[in-house]
């Protein structure tokens, strides 16, 4: 790395300066550069042709500019580094690439039922890149991120993941040093509510300083805070864990039989109600299908989930309440409606209440922008000159199809 205040250093900032500058503008030409960081037309040209000569930028159009020649367009290059998205649930393990300009690709698909039996992370992890890099199109060996959502709290401090229960064959410990070890790439794990938030975020339309809570309703009920764009993940990550909270007594009928939220309103209490509602069994399956709840079943989960809420109210109180997950999304505005007024008959809050604008995989969709973030990240540290991972492409290209 040059040093600092030396012209190859000066050189080096100016570069990423313009590196930042066609990442956020898309292609401009040598004055388009110039223009919008200020600096001299020369200077400009060096800039660019710095880029291109690490291979960074190429010619991707070209600029009318009067009765003169054309001027060239430089755009970044979008094959350079990519990131892989992950999501491993109860159901299966979808996964998708992620390139710099965003482009939508294919998401691959695998059921749990057809994964081999011999399940753990570092292989359904692997085989989750390999399937994204065939949907796409696109070799491992520019692969330098991949994100995975999982059905746990995972602890910064410990690397350790809270619960393995909807992961079969995975440990606990050393989560992200095993993935990275075995992947030979950076890999971040995040539980998979904190990474729809993300998604919500910026699906939402929210003001940059609003909050709003993410209440994710599936097999079990989770929570994501997200404060001003920063979601909160508390010191041990488990900040948002509340389906341990116990079941306030008083409210309910004393027979029910849930000790906490998660056995009040997960999948097994949803498919009681539905029996009680005389919506018939399998109520939880039917929502995986994609099938909307009954009126009947709605009335009675509601004031159920609204119990939940409350408490993220009186600590928080978010600008905006989001109902997600499969039940969320089945609930829809009607359950977002009738929890708002159950709210509103145990308590003097009156919180907005929706249901999840995000219309596909929030998890998948909140790795795929952490991913973009850091994609973005490594282009612009090859741009000063201190990315050295190049010598790492074959051995990236090559360790998850020899776990996979």
């Amino acid at each position: 790395m040059a040093v600092k205040g030396t012209p190859s250093w000066l050189g080096d900032q100016n570069a990423a300066t313009a590196m930042r500058l066609l990442l956020d503008h898309g292609p401009l030409s040598r004055n388009g550069v110039g223009e919008l960081s200020g600096l001299s037309r020369p200077t400009a040209t060096q800039m660019v042709g710095r880029l291109a000569d690490k291979g960074l930028i190429e010619v991707v159009g070209e600029e009318s500019i009067g009765r003169g020649p054309s001027a060239a367009l430089y755009g970044v290059r979008d094959d350079l580094v990519y990131g892989i998205a992950v999501n491993v649930d109860q159901q299966a393990v979808r996964s998708v690439l992620v390139d710099i300009k965003g482009t939508e690709y294919p998401i691959a698909h695998e059921a749990v039922a057809a994964l081999p039996a011999e399940r753990g992370a570092a292989r359904d992890v692997a085989r989750a890149v390999l399937a994204a890099g065939r949907a796409a199109g696109v070799g491992l060996s520019a692969i330098r991120h991949v994100c995975v959502g999982v059905p746990s709290s995972v602890d910064p401090r410990s690397d350790e993941l809270s619960s393995v229960q909807g992961l079969p064959g995975w440990s606990r410990r050393s989560i992200r040093r095993q993935l990275e070890q075995a992947l030979g790439c950076e890999v971040h794990v995040d539980n998979d509510v904190n990474l729809a938030a993300v998604a919500e975020r910026r699906a939402a339309g929210l003001a940059p300083e609003d909050t709003f809570a993410l209440l994710w309703i599936g097999y079990g009920i989770g929570l994501a805070v997200d404060v001003a764009g920063t979601v909160l993940r508390g010191a041990s990550g488990g900040a948002g864990e509340i389906g341990n909270l116990p079941v306030p007594r008083g409210v309910f009928d004393p027979e029910t039989e849930a000790d906490d939220l998660e056995g009040l309103l997960g999948a097994q209490a949803l498919d009681r109600i539905g029996r009680e509602a005389g919506a018939g069994g399998h109520t939880f399956e039917r929502v995986l299908a994609g099938e909307p709840l009954p009126e009947r079943v709605l009335e009675i989960y509601a004031p159920r989930l609204a119990q939940s809420v409350i408490p993220v109210l009186g600590v928080i109180d978010p600008s905006l309440v989001i109902l997600g997950g499969p039940v969320g999304r089945a609930g829809g505005s009607r359950l977002a409606e009738l929890t708002r007024r159950a709210i509103g008959d145990h308590t003097r809050w009156d919180p907005t209440v929706h249901v999840t604008r995000v219309s596909d995989d929030a998890v998948l969709g909140g790795a795929r922008h952490t991913l973009h973030d850091r994609v973005r990240e490594t282009l612009l540290a090859r741009a000063v000159g201190s990315d050295e991972d190049e010598n790492r492409s074959h051995v990236i290209a090559a360790k998850p199809r020899d776990i996979g």
